[in-house]
């Protein structure tokens, strides 16, 4: 049994329209899903990834209209790490986001700049064997797109704390101090810890709101809970989140990590053509769809 790296990576907007214009016209990522968050049917939950929605690949957000930015702090993800091709991939994505005034920052092959809102992407160069997970995007060459996940980086000033947790999910020592790597059989993805700085961290616009590890279905997802119950965690029970089942704790250093099975997929309540199209509610916010309909905000 082992997790297969990273699942989706959640985060917070506060404005919508321009989080998707980013993430789907000038990143090239597919819509995937457009829902809204289950805990508070108000807000949009918008999901982004490959062409099939395939784990790995998913990146979401949480919009709260008009909030404040945020900034990560101890406890918090700082940066997310995506994987590309190749070298020109990098050349490529630099004169892309130059060109739509965003700044990017260099250092051999990775290029590290901010979505809208001040949250660290950093794109480097895939190193493992993982099928790339990419979607079809105009003005975008096929060989030169987001192929998924990397990993993430997190600031913590105790990171030994959470060996003992991280252990006991799978994660094993990486090549640098406070590195983890998870490996399943087909993909991996990496954790990291950089110190913390002195300003407290604030959860708001443009600040990660929690990740999730890949678990193959529910069987999977009972055995990692009593493992991470073992280790000192306090996780949920499995919670239906209709295109997945999870499981949520905290890990010792303060990031909330969520374990999402792979088993339903973002096709259950509508066809793989048409991902992201339409607004789907879970059933027990059906009745809410006129008013909702009413009340979000358009999106591109």
């Amino acid at each position: 049994m082992a997790l297969e790296g990273l699942h989706h990576v959640t985060a917070i907007t506060g404005d919508a329209p321009r989080n998707v214009d980013f993430h789907v016209r000038l990143l090239g990522l597919r819509m995937v899903k457009k829902t809204v968050n289950f805990d508070a049917p108000d807000v949009y939950h918008l999901y982004y990834g490959d062409d099939r929605g395939t784990p790995g690949s998913i990146m979401t957000f949480f919009e709260f209209p008009g909030a404040a930015p945020g900034r990560a702090g101890d406890g918090m993800v700082h940066t997310i790490a995506w994987r590309v091709g190749s070298p020109a991939a990098i050349d490529f994505w630099e004169a892309r986001l130059a060109a739509e005034g965003v700044a990017a920052t260099r250092d051999g092959d990775t290029l590290t700049f901010a979505e809208p809102e001040g949250l660290t992407y950093r794109l480097v160069v895939a190193g493992v064997a993982d099928a790339p997970l990419s979607a079809a995007a105009d003005g975008i060459p096929a060989e030169h797109a987001l192929q998924g996940f990397a990993g993430v980086r997190a600031y913590s000033n105790r990171p030994e704390g959470s060996a003992a947790l991280l252990e006991a999910q799978g994660f094993v020592p990486g090549a640098g101090a406070g590195e983890w790597t998870l490996a399943g059989r087909e993909r991996s993805g990496t954790y990291a810890y950089d110190p913390a700085p002195e300003a407290r961290g604030l959860q708001g616009a443009g600040t990660v709101h929690h990740v999730a590890w890949s678990a193959a279905d529910d069987a999977e997802l009972t055995e990692l809970r009593e493992r991470a119950a073992g280790a000192g965690a306090h996780p949920t029970p499995i919670i239906d989140r209709q295109y997945f089942h999870s499981v949520y704790f905290r890990e010792p250093s303060g990031v909330l990590f969520e374990l999402a099975t792979r088993d339903v997929g973002f096709d259950v309540d509508e066809p793989l053509e048409t991902l992201g199209q339409a607004l789907k509610l879970p059933p027990q916010h059906e009745h809410l769809r006129a008013r909702l309909e009413r009340t979000l905000v358009p999106l591109p």
